[in-house]
């Protein structure tokens, strides 16, 4: 038997039979993993077995490779925040549906899990959470090898006037060095770099950036998947809201 216990975000949670769960959640140690929960349906432990929610879990199996069984204590819910606030539901869905899609199974990232908890304890701060959004949506890049470059102008060397990005390699280019090749150039809004307002257009800009990188190197270099629709619905709500 194999056993080990771990902290974890719950990502998903699904039927299993008639009264179990699959619970998926991304665990500091063991990454992205899943095991099912017996009686997951019941009143006692449905109430947090929700996406977003913080638990304890010992998980067993009889081999390594099975789907094993999660044995679930809660450390803290983010149920009611979610509930009563559309721009927490809608962030809460769009990083359990990204981390779900882009994370290797069973593969540790403890950067990014450390980053994702404080990104949901920030749920609710409407003031702080787009753009904190946007920094872990640059941490997811970085941490799974597709950081963008935007430190200087990857023709010239100069770190003055950077006003667009390479959709070819992430790395920052200077306004003279685009030149005719401007309108092929993503536009690097000064946010990415930690300048400028980090108001709703600002983020938004910003957010079509690393979506595109998302979308065209991250979730294309896994195979046949595609950018989670809830990403779009959180994108949706933040413009309304601005």
């Amino acid at each position: 038997m194999i056993e080990w216990r771990d902290e974890g975000a719950l990502l998903a949670v699904r039927p299993h039979g008639e009264t179990s769960v699959i619970v998926e959640a991304f665990t500091l140690q063991h990454g992205r993993h899943s095991g099912v929960v017996r009686g997951g349906i019941g009143r006692k432990l449905s109430p947090f077995l929700q996406p977003g929610g913080q638990v304890e879990l010992v998980w067993k199996a009889r081999l390594e490779d099975h789907l094993g069984a999660f044995a679930v204590e809660p450390i803290r819910s983010r149920t009611a925040v979610v509930l009563s606030n559309k721009l927490a539901l809608a962030g809460l869905n769009a990083v359990a549906s990204l981390l779900s899609q882009v994370l290797p199974e069973r593969e540790a990232h403890p950067p990014l899990y450390d980053r994702t908890i404080t990104l949901l304890d920030l749920l609710g701060e409407g003031e702080v959470w787009p753009l904190a959004y946007l920094q872990w949506e640059l941490a997811l890049l970085e941490e799974l090898g597709f950081a963008l470059d935007l430190t200087q102008c990857a023709v010239t060397g100069t770190t003055e006037d950077l006003a667009y990005i390479s959709p070819k390699t992430g790395r920052a280019v200077s306004r003279a060095a685009a030149g005719v090749w401007a309108e092929r150039l993503l536009p690097l809004a000064p946010v990415l770099i930690g300048e400028g307002d980090a108001g709703g257009p600002e983020i938004a800009t910003a957010l079509a950036v690393t979506g595109y990188f998302i979308e065209h190197r991250l979730i294309k270099s896994l195979g046949d998947r595609t950018m989670p629709a809830a990403r779009a619905r959180l994108l949706a709500v933040l413009e309304r809201q601005s």
